[in-house]
């Protein structure tokens, strides 16, 4: 059976260093941090008191309606930003979009947990009880609202999905978007990721896993640090991001400007532990080499590795180990980063913000650093070349990029200059 080809054709984002995609990818050029004080709740009595937000955004200058947006969770606002920027990158409008076999694939890792926060605590307050929780709490309560807002608003008429597989489910987003491109299904799919994850239920229950990074908040900016031998954990993030997948013929007849072909794909599960990853990242690595095998290329082919890196022990070595099991003696001239350093762990939108980020360094053939890598954790196994602190000018042609989630999940994307 011959796949029919995918390409980006749009891109979009709402992150900690940036409300759209340039800007976004112009912070992480240049190493800025978006790690900051949580000013979404009290977080004087939390161990960890830092995090990843997005600042200053807002949909006032979108033609929405004020009643769906009073139905939208925060986690929606976000997607809804970068899912109208990745629509418009592409040429495309409410009019217009409606027109073609068109799907949304959203990955949601947590979910909207602050919309339950804030019910809970009416529920539980004498003064309010059961009776006073706010009314639109169900709907913005589930997490498949998010997408199905998007497709409201875009009268989108094919799948509306949604996809959580924690840390992965960007990727594997792009992987069920990308596959329903190739079957015939669809012409245009928006492959998304959101998040809404700073409240006071998530920071205390990663806290509690020893998750999260809590020795850093007095110096937020330093706190995600990956490969380096001083992390010590992740840091929490929120935010969203969409590319906007097309057939390449499709996109080809109506002259579209390409950035890239989404060139291959590949999931797998580590089927091995609930929140800790296979130490010899034997199905990570499968999945790499599925995405690579389905783009055609060979390991020294690919230029540039967008790594989970999430500035944890556990990952940090595990996908080190993955990488050189994957690319052999070549690993050694790979170049790495995480972008994580810069924007901290976005989860169900990382792997999109990511892949993403593939794209915009392909196209400046630019790698962004792995800022706070200031002495790389050699005796833990940490080894690699991971562009610290200073990004690179390099021609690029083909990078890669691989989510590892809680559950063993696993996802890969290959991402070539057409």
């Amino acid at each position: 059976m011959e796949f029919r080809r995918v390409v980006i054709t749009g891109l979009g984002a709402v992150t900690p260093v940036g409300n759209n995609a340039q800007d976004s990818w112009n912070a992480v050029k240049e190493g800025k941090s978006g790690i900051s004080k949580i000013t979404l709740f009290d977080a004087e009595n939390y161990p960890v008191k830092i995090a990843g937000e997005v600042k200053d955004f807002n949909l006032d200058a979108y033609n929405i309606d004020k009643k769906l947006l009073r139905k939208m969770a925060r986690q929606t606002k976000f997607l809804m930003g970068s899912c109208i920027e990745a629509v418009t990158d592409a040429g495309y409008n409410q009019e217009t979009l409606t027109e073609t076999k068109c799907g949304i694939v959203t990955g949601v890792g947590i979910g909207t947990n602050h919309v339950a926060d804030e019910a809970f605590q009416k529920m539980y307050d004498p003064k309010f009880g059961p009776t006073r929780i706010p009314p639109l709490t169900a709907p913005m309560l589930i997490s498949n609202e998010s997408a199905a807002n998007v497709a409201i608003y875009y009268q989108i008429h094919g799948p509306a999905w949604t996809l959580s597989t924690a840390c992965a489910s960007g990727t594997d987003a792009i992987s069920l978007s990308t596959d329903l491109i190739r079957s015939g299904k669809l012409d245009i799919c928006l492959a998304s990721g959101t998040d809404a994850n700073i409240t006071p239920l998530n920071i205390s229950s990663y806290s509690i896993l020893q998750a999260l990074c809590s020795s850093y908040n007095d110096n937020p900016e330093k706190a995600s640090r990956p490969f380096d031998k001083d992390r010590a954990g992740f840091v929490m993030s929120e935010g969203s991001a969409c590319l906007f997948l097309e057939e390449y013929e499709h996109a080809k007849a109506r002259g579209a400007h390409i950035y890239a072909e989404l060139a291959g794909t590949g999931t797998t599960c580590d089927a091995y532990h609930i929140t800790a990853p296979c130490d010899d990242g034997k199905w990570a690595a499968k999945a790499l080499s599925d995405a690579m095998e389905a783009a055609g290329v060979k390991p020294e082919e690919i230029q540039y590795y967008n790594a989970h890196g999430t500035s944890t022990h556990a990952n940090d070595s595990s996908e080190t180990t993955m990488l050189k099991s994957v690319f052999g003696e070549y690993a050694k001239k790979l170049h790495i980063s995480s972008t994580k350093s810069e924007t901290g762990h976005m989860i169900g939108a990382a792997g999109v913000i990511e892949a993403l980020f593939c794209v915009k360094a392909l196209e400046d053939n630019f790698v962004p650093p792995t800022i706070n890598c200031d002495n790389p954790d050699v005796e833990g196994g940490c080894d690699l070349d991971y562009t610290p602190n200073k990004g690179i000018s390099v021609p690029l042609t083909a990078v890669a990029s691989c989510s590892l989630g809680f559950g063993g999940h696993n996802g890969a994307v290959v991402i070539k200059k057409l």
